[in-house]
Parts: structure tokens; C-alpha cells; sequence
């Protein structure tokens, strides 16, 4: 697979986990809740959390925007958006894990590093440019309709 594939499939999965991530979050704030890795940080504040999930949709459609276009700046932007909030969520969980037992937190820390790596990664792929130029095509041939 060339890197614009890589790329596309990478922007698409970060979009679709926040589409879910919202969704689950404004249709079901309780549950969410009460996911161990959200409870053990008190207290339940439901203006919060409709603030983040709408956050999290958000995000989604800049990422469904780069997706579809398939823009340099735009699926920079996405991805650097992302990337931001990655981090940021990332540092705030590293310094409050001592509520979660160590296979949880090594678990926790895990995902949320594999966050941050993800999009770290797509933002170097797309950086040079590469997966936006147009395949080269043999002399004489068309491009198809």
C-alpha cells in the first residue's frame, strides 16, 4: 500500500473512534462514566462530559473533511488537532493513575500512548507531500473516467 492509502486508512480510523467516542459520551454519559478509566476521577459532572462529546464530534468531522478531500493542509490540521489533544490527554492521565491498579494503568497508558503515535506517525507520512501527488502514469496512457 502507498502512503496516500496509509494515510486515508489512518485519518479514517482516528475519525471513526471519534465519532464513537462522542456519540457514546452524549447518548450514554452515565455509562460512559462509568468506565473505570473515567470514574476513579471524581465527581460526575454531566455539562462536562456533553462538552466533550460534542468536542469529540467535532474533531470527527475535520478528520471525515480530510478524509474526503484529501488536502495537504487540511489533513495536516487534522491530524495536528488530534495530536494536541492526544498529548494533552495523555500527560493529564500520567499524573493520576495512582487510583487504578498497575496492569490497568500500564493498559491505560498503552492506549492513550498508541493516541499520540498514531497520529505523530500520519503527520510524518503526510509531511512531505508524497501521499498527495498524483500517481505517475506511462506515456500515452489516460487517466481513467
Amino acid at each position: 500500500m502507498n502512503a496516500r492509502v496509509w494515510l486515508r486508512a489512518g485519518l479514517g480510523l482516528l475519525a471513526g473512534t471519534q465519532m464513537v467516542l462522542g456519540l457514546w459520551i452524549l447518548l450514554l454519559p452515565e455509562w460512559f462514566w462509568k468506565w473505570p478509566w473515567v470514574s476513579h476521577l471524581p465527581p460526575y459532572n454531566e455539562h462536562l462530559l456533553q462538552d466533550f462529546g460534542g468536542a469529540s464530534l467535532a474533531l470527527a468531522v475535520v478528520l471525515c473533511a480530510a478524509v474526503a478531500a484529501m488536502e495537504r493542509r487540511l489533513v495536516l490540521t487534522a491530524l495536528v488537532a488530534y495530536l494536541v489533544g492526544s498529548v494533552v490527554h495523555l500527560l493529564f492521565h500520567a499524573r493520576h493513575l495512582e487510583p487504578l491498579s498497575a496492569a490497568s494503568a500500564a493498559g491505560f497508558m498503552a492506549l492513550l500512548g498508541a493516541a499520540v503515535l498514531l497520529p505523530a506517525v500520519l503527520v510524518w507520512l503526510a509531511a512531505d507531500g508524497a501521499a498527495f501527488r498524483e500517481p505517475s502514469r506511462p506515456a500515452g496512457r489516460r487517466p481513467p473516467p
